[in-house]
């Protein structure tokens, strides 16, 4: 059941981005289609993609939304909105990040956090493709190590931060193979799901990431394996059908945090 905020009997959700996913969650919530939850704001960075939003929903400038009063801001957007605009953000509401590269920034995910205690609001790290989040959060004390694997189309890649040239991927091709934070800024739009992982369990540093960009796929795979000091083990396997830079279920993962993300203490946690 949603917890309704403050006397206006619903929630408002302001919506930074308005790309694949940012343009369901504004359809499905102007439908009608999350009873107690309602649009605050729409930005996007190109403002001719949001022609048809109600002019009074559009937010022109970033630095203003905090007068649109959401009670939480979703960006899906860039990683870039949150180390520009990310502690104004949870200062002025509760805020979620889909671009969770941006938290790989040790001295930014600090300020975030720092920021929502003070102001007792929440910023939130969604569960994305990352099957088994709650399990892996609860045993995260009892674990050695921790690898996810990603195997995309080189289409479904963006590698435009990478350095790496995608004429060079012709067969099975492994783009990157170490700690998850070194692969943050290389793949920004890509691996989201890979500094979940990370923060939920070992860290950044101890996380093993691998990418590997294969052109006979016509699905995108996520595969986790975390093994405990007990000799415990922990698998998960994840197959979709991937739409530009993100698989499919990110559309219903995203929903299903928004409607996680109600009535949590201060401060970071996963939904």
């Amino acid at each position: 059941m949603v917890k309704v905020r403050g006397k206006r009997g619903y929630m408002r959700i302001g919506i930074v981005g308005f790309g694949f996913i940012g343009r369901h969650l504004y359809q499905r919530l102007m439908q009608g289609g999350e009873p107690g939850l309602s649009v605050a704001f729409v930005w996007n960075r190109s403002p001719g993609k949001v022609a048809g939003v109600p002019l009074g929903l559009i937010l022109r400038d970033l630095a203003e939304a905090a007068a649109k009063r959401a009670d939480l801001i979703v960006e899906v957007a860039h990683p870039a909105v949150t180390r520009a605009h990310g502690a104004d953000f949870v200062a002025a509401a509760d805020y979620l990040v889909t671009s969770v590269t941006a938290l790989a920034d040790d001295a930014l995910r600090g300020k975030l956090v720092e920021t929502a205690l003070a102001r007792k609001h929440r910023l939130f790290v969604p569960h994305g493709a990352l099957v088994g989040l709650d399990t892996l959060v609860e045993q995260r004390h009892r674990l050695a190590e921790v690898t996810i694997t990603f195997r995309k189309h080189p289409k479904n890649l963006d590698f435009a931060e990478s350095g790496i040239d995608p004429e060079i991927v012709k067969g099975p091709t492994v783009l990157y193979d170490g700690p998850a934070r070194g692969i943050a800024p290389m793949f920004p739009r890509n691996i989201n799901t890979m500094i979940t992982c990370a923060l939920a369990t070992v860290g950044l540093d101890k996380c093993r990431a691998v990418l590997i960009a294969d052109p006979a796929l016509d699905k995108a795979y996520a595969e986790i394996e975390a093994r405990g000091h007990d000799g415990s083990r922990i698998a998960t396997w994840n197959e979709q059908p991937a739409t530009g830079v993100s698989g499919n279920d990110m559309l219903a993962s995203i929903i299903g945090s928004v409607r996680a993300a109600v009535g949590r203490p201060p401060g970071m946690a996963f939904v």
